[in-house]
């Protein structure tokens, strides 16, 4: 899905003699489809002769937080994938130059497939859907099985302290874009550090896996690109499930997820029974339900600061997509959903 009204922001001019020179196979007319959606890092759909074939995925304009919009690190992660287990569009070229198109930006091929924005992905029959959220979980589990020193990713976070280190992040994030005073953020800032339960495993997180986030084949219920890097580090893999997970949590108005929906009917899992398969798949085995609690309470607290971030973006007329207010406003009702998680008013269900 495209929103070929927003094509200004790119300067073709310019643009294209970049891509001349440093994409091969971008010798043709250039022209471009900015694609609906995307909160964070506007993204572009490249065709040379009127046929598909790039993505260019760019910073947004404007004064941006320190570390938010990553595309650098999302190249040089997609980089280090690419011939892994975990599918991605191949990366082809980085550009840091913000002469070029306003803001520093990277080119990937374009992967072809389907894209499901509703996690109960209507229109498939039961056995469909319950083949697709298997192979989320399938490739969730192959990433966090890579050992990120093989893969040339040692460095691409801090090791140890994962929880205590986001949590610091994401209160700072947090309180740079606050607009109101939220309760429920304001008890989990102070929650979350006493009670971190200390949990030091290592691996690549990709920090927003998510069936939006993916490209599935035409024909197949295989992910052919996992997509939307912007916020992956070395991280504990808990955490990384956990947001994954919060679509079984949220319901489907406004969020688009799982919450108030019949999970048998569907095909899709329950929450317990697809943490347990990951756990299998991953070699975690069993789940502590103390951790997946903190996880998960953790995973929406963060989410809620992404989303207070996305608002004030709006209210500065910088956010990429109209519906960024809408979403930023949710803030406080994730929030408070975490707070409940937390105290345990919401079951561990495991």
């Amino acid at each position: 899905m495209t929103d070929v009204g927003d094509v200004r922001t790119l300067d073709l001019t310019r643009l294209a003699p970049w891509l001349r020179n440093h994409v091969p196979g971008a010798d043709g007319m250039i022209s471009a489809e900015k694609f609906a959606g995307g909160q964070s890092n506007p993204t572009y759909l490249l065709s040379v002769d009127g046929a598909p074939r790039f993505v260019l995925r760019r910073k947004p304009d404007g004064v941006l937080l320190p570390s938010a919009h990553a595309i650098e690190r999302e190249y040089r992660v997609t980089d280090a994938l690419k011939d892994t287990e975990v599918p991605v569009a191949r990366p082809l070229a980085l550009c840091e130059d913000s002469a070029i198109v306003g803001t520093p930006f990277f080119v990937m091929d374009h992967a072809q497939g389907r894209n499901f924005w509703d996690a109960r992905l209507p229109g498939m029959t039961a056995d469909e859907r319950a083949a697709i959220y298997d192979e989320m979980n399938r490739v969730l589990a192959a990433l966090h099985a890579i050992d990120p020193a093989a893969v040339g990713l040692s460095d691409y976070g801090r090791p140890g302290n994962y929880f205590a280190r986001q949590v610091a992040r994401w209160t700072k994030q947090y309180r740079a874009t606050e607009t109101r005073r939220i309760d429920a953020m304001e008890r989990l800032i102070e929650w979350l550090p006493a009670h971190d339960p200390e949990l030091d495993a290592c691996r690549i997180v990709h920090g927003d896996f998510r069936n939006d986030n993916m490209i599935f084949a035409a024909d197949a219920p295989r992910i052919v690109a996992v997509l939307d890097w912007e916020l992956s580090t070395l991280g504990h893999p808990l955490a990384d499930l956990a947001q994954h997970v919060m679509a079984w949590r949220v319901p489907h108005e406004g969020y688009r997820g799982l919450s108030d929906a019949d999970l048998s009917a569907l095909g899709v899992p329950k929450e317990a029974d697809y943490v347990r398969r990951y756990a299998q798949r991953s070699g975690l085995g069993a789940i502590d339900p103390g951790h997946w609690r903190y996880a998960m309470a953790f995973a929406m607290f963060r989410n809620a600061a992404i989303r207070q971030g996305v608002y004030r973006r709006a209210l500065e007329g910088n956010a990429s997509s109209e519906a960024a207010a809408l979403h930023g406003a949710r803030a406080g009702e994730i929030a408070g959903l975490g707070w409940r998680v937390a105290v345990g008013e919401e079951d561990a269900r495991l």
